[in-house]
């Protein structure tokens, strides 16, 4: 764990000033059809200061940590405060006072050798090729990666976090009776934790192995989908993209001031009574979200910020200076990825709230449509717009599953879309694997019930 320098440096300033220490490291395998193509173990960390004075804020970093840095960061993240409001000269008044923040993680770093991840991805290569040669290709990541961070704000705010992540992918392959490669991939146990709190031994994932092989080789002999807008069923990992991608960036208070759709919604109707959608901070249903954040990186405590409630739309992410300027109380919204990043207001654990429908009843209730289960990319932007790749869904004919459909698309507007909603299912699951590409990235989590609406599907 890092250890605290800062306190000495901090105390007795007089403008509002941050200053964070951070460790990021990203241990990685990859195995491509047998072959070792990536093993690679990167650690970055360093210290930065941010200063606010009169709206605007001084910036500076430095890639080491010691006290000589620490009054470095600190005297440039003045200076340039200092110039910027000279020149820019915005007049605004202080920063909004909040709650101050402690939070201190209790648990230890622990250095797993790569050697660990290597023969677990070995293992399952092997597991794959042996059981499954009729593959025309397959692979395997393993992904290990931890944010430490230790933030000391003169508002008497501080926290110390650690935040491992670990997770395991597979992919695989196979050609098609025309001809064509039929693909799929799945992130597999992925959530907070070092790799050894995660997984212990490679035929933990066999069964879940041998269910995306099965699924590959029903959607080998799959049919296309109709194209046109029809009633659909998005299981969970792409309502939760939906409640990311499509909803979340728009209600992110610095896109709301530059214009996006949230601008001219808030207090109206922009889905379904039956959606609710919140952006979590550390706790949900009961239990801890997948990547808990505690104190953000302006030393804000972290609570829920609640988006849609009943189809209404209820508020934005902020960071202090948004809260302030929409007379709101911020929820911990901003977070920076590296030691040299300003801190800017993103996601944490997005997601639609669950209803009470079965998803067996959610089925029967289609004569014609499609049930989507897996996406594993897609873009939107801030009219709300939104197109997702389909990598793997089923027909649905007179309310039961039917065959398996090759690659498609889905696509349409968010809040036109979400007010079609007439089912939610009574379970949520959440995806935690990947990262929010926001100027900087991000680890971020998002989940869903499977949901049934209006989409637009495309076809051959």
């Amino acid at each position: 764990m890092l250890n605290d320098l800062i306190k000495k440096h901090i105390d007795g300033i007089s403008d509002y000033t941050e200053v964070r220490s951070q460790i990021n490291s990203n241990n990685r395998i990859s195995i491509i059809s047998g072959n070792l193509v990536g093993n690679s173990r990167v650690t970055s960390g360093g210290v930065c200061a941010r200063v606010y004075k009169n709206g605007v804020y001084g910036f500076s970093s430095m890639g080491e940590y010691s006290d000589e840095s620490i009054k470095s960061v600190i005297n440039a993240a003045r200076d340039n405060a200092l110039f910027l409001d000279r020149r820019v000269n915005k007049n605004k008044l202080p920063l909004m006072e909040t709650p101050t923040a402690f939070y201190k993680d209790t648990a230890d770093f622990i250095d797993v050798p790569q050697k660990i991840l290597l023969d677990y991805a070995k293992e399952l290569d092997d597991y794959i090729v042996n059981k499954y040669p009729d593959l025309s290709s397959r692979g395997v990541i393993v992904s290990s990666d931890c944010i430490e961070k230790l933030l000391h704000v003169t508002t008497g705010s501080f926290s110390h976090s650690l935040s491992p992540r670990s997770c395991i992918y597979v992919s695989m392959s196979a050609e098609a009776s025309d001809g064509s490669n039929i693909e799929l991939f799945e992130a597999m146990n992925c959530g907070k934790g070092f790799f050894t709190q995660i997984f212990s031994t490679p035929s933990e994932l066999y069964e879940k192995i041998d269910n995306l092989y099965e699924k590959l080789m029903s959607k080998k002999e799959g049919v296309f989908s109709e194209a046109g807008v029809c009633d659909c069923i998005i299981d969970s990992s792409i309502s939760g993209m939906i409640a990311h991608e499509a909803v979340g960036h728009t209600v992110e208070a610095d896109l709301v001031l530059s214009g996006s759709v949230a601008a001219t919604n808030l207090g109206n109707k922009i889905a379904s009574d039956k959606i609710t959608i919140i952006d979590y901070a550390h706790t949900a249903f009961g239990k801890e979200v997948p990547l808990p954040v505690y104190v953000d990186d302006e030393g804000t405590v972290c609570e829920d910020a609640v988006l849609i409630k009943n189809g209404i739309l209820k508020g934005y992410m902020n960071n202090k200076e948004t809260a302030m300027h929409f007379g709101v109380k911020p929820c911990g919204n901003a977070r920076a990825f590296g030691f040299s990043d300003e801190p800017l207001i993103r996601m944490r654990n997005t997601a639609i709230l669950p209803g009470t429908d079965k998803l067996e009843d959610m089925i029967a209730s289609i004569d014609n449509g499609y049930y989507l289960t897996k996406t594993q990319n897609g873009q939107a932007d801030t009219t709300g717009e939104f197109m997702f790749g389909i990598t793997m869904g089923y027909e649905i004919k007179n309310g039961k599953l039917g065959r398996a459909i090759r690659d498609t698309t889905i696509s349409g507007v968010a809040f036109e879309t979400l007010k079609t909603v007439d089912m939610l299912s009574d379970e949520i699951s959440w995806a935690s694997s990947g990262y929010c590409g926001k100027k900087q990235p991000m680890p971020v989590s998002d989940g869903g019930p499977a949901v049934k609406c209006k989409i637009n599907i495309g076809g051959r």
